[in-house]
């Protein structure tokens, strides 16, 4: 325990020094993972409690970031509690603070004993309630209102577990049967998502290394539903990795895909995720805002644009984007964004249609997007979301599913006014 405590103490320390967790994507240490990732997504009541057990503050953000770490630990773990202040005192040695090992021991030992009245005080703060930066905070009120306090609340929670079946290899009936045999739970969510209430590794997932099931959260599920490829078509998803998305296109029908991204590295976990689904895409590593350099000149019949974005609707499963991020950051992924719809537009043919996707809960990168998109150009007519449980596109996250925003977009013919 002593080694994932240092280990996530650092890896928190990184991110509030501004480093992604996206470097430790490959980190196989479920402990470490678990760790960083709780201690992130509580971090705003951690650090009021620390305020409280170091009126003075924590010298090093390091230190600060291995009390959040046990903190996090004691309120939210079934870890007995001797042993995680104990492994807490010697990580702090590791850390090379021998002289505020003490410290530690004392710090978190007042928390066992005061507990209710640390948290307490601690949630009078937003921050300290909510755990996300004020900034965060007002900004959900300011657009939303009273549901801003249910938007924070999903931030603070365990990521939910949802199933895709691939209809390619089996139906989806006959998965249910497979996990039963499994005795894995799941309830389904309409139209045609499989929810698990207890999350399981994926190599419990019966026929996931055949390619018979994927992970995909419920809302990310409407993607290529609402895209309603049709056999025959050419279909582009232009931010495509990790694929899981161009992947359910590729489920729905039998359609030439071309599957690009701007970064290599993650395509070729696309094309790995194809290869166990049996689907065939064209992968290619460029900038979609720049077609000129991989497009063949080919207009298409349908476009996903899972454009770049704050991840404000995500952020229960990349809880260091709320610590990273900054007020002056939406109007720069705004303009990203409406720099890909307006170079993606022409590749589009007559009487096609383009999905617009986000995972934010942020207007400025949804509504706003669109609504200057459809003022730049004449060719284009909003399309009703057929099924979507909102009919403004806004998908706000809950226990059940994560935050998306969709916008579908029709080209008008040539015959059209």
């Amino acid at each position: 325990m002593r080694i994932a405590q240092a280990t996530s103490a650092r890896r928190v320390a990184e991110v509030l020094a501004g480093k992604s967790l996206a470097y430790a994507e490959g980190e196989t240490d479920a402990v470490v993972r678990d760790l960083t990732s709780g201690t992130l997504r509580h971090l705003g009541t951690l650090r009021a409690v620390i305020v409280q057990l170091a009126p003075r503050g924590v010298a090093d953000p390091l230190l600060e970031a291995l009390l959040a770490v046990g903190l996090y630990q004691l309120q939210h773990t079934r870890a007995a509690t001797h042993a995680i202040v104990d492994q807490a005192v010697a990580a702090a040695r590791n850390l090379g603070f021998e002289r505020a090992a003490g410290f530690v021991n004392a710090a978190l030992r007042r928390f066992l004993r005061e507990r209710d009245v640390l948290l307490a005080t601690a949630r009078r703060d937003p921050e300290g309630r909510w755990s996300h930066p004020r900034w965060w905070i007002d900004h959900l009120r300011a657009q939303y209102g009273d549901a801003a306090d249910g938007i924070l609340e999903v931030g603070a929670m365990h990521p939910p577990m949802a199933l895709r079946v691939n209809r390619r290899r089996i139906e989806p009936e006959a998965y249910r049967r497979l996990l039963a045999e499994q005795a894995i739970e799941w309830i389904d969510l309409p139209p045609d998502t499989l929810l698990l209430p207890k999350p399981v590794p994926v190599r419990r997932l019966p026929g996931f290394a055949e390619g018979l099931v994927s992970v995909q959260d419920a809302g990310a599920q409407w993607a290529a539903r609402l895209l309603a490829p049709a056999d025959g078509m050419r279909v582009l998803d232009a931010c495509a990795a990790p694929g899981g998305k161009a992947a359910h296109l590729l489920e729905l029908a039998d359609v030439q895909l071309t599957a690009l991204d701007a970064d290599a590295r993650r395509l070729e976990s696309a094309q790995r995720n194809f290869d166990r689904l049996g689907l065939t895409a064209r992968c290619i590593a460029a900038d979609a805002r720049r077609p000129d350099a991989w497009w063949d000149g080919q207009r298409f019949d349908r476009i996903l644009l899972d454009a770049p974005c704050s991840g404000s609707g995500i952020v229960r499963r990349h809880p260091d984007a709320r610590w990273l991020r900054r007020p002056t950051d939406l109007a720069g992924f705004a303009a990203a964004q409406g720099a890909l719809l307006d170079a993606l537009w022409p590749l589009l043919g007559a009487g096609g249609t383009l999905l617009y996707v986000t995972c934010s809960v942020f207007s400025e990168e949804n509504s706003g997007v669109i609504s200057a998109f459809l003022a730049r150009h004449a060719d284009v007519r909003p399309m009703p979301l057929e099924g979507f449980p909102a009919a403004d596109g806004r998908l706000l996250p809950t226990a059940a599913h994560d935050g998306f925003f969709y916008a579908l977009l029709g080209k008008n013919d040539a015959h059209s006014p």
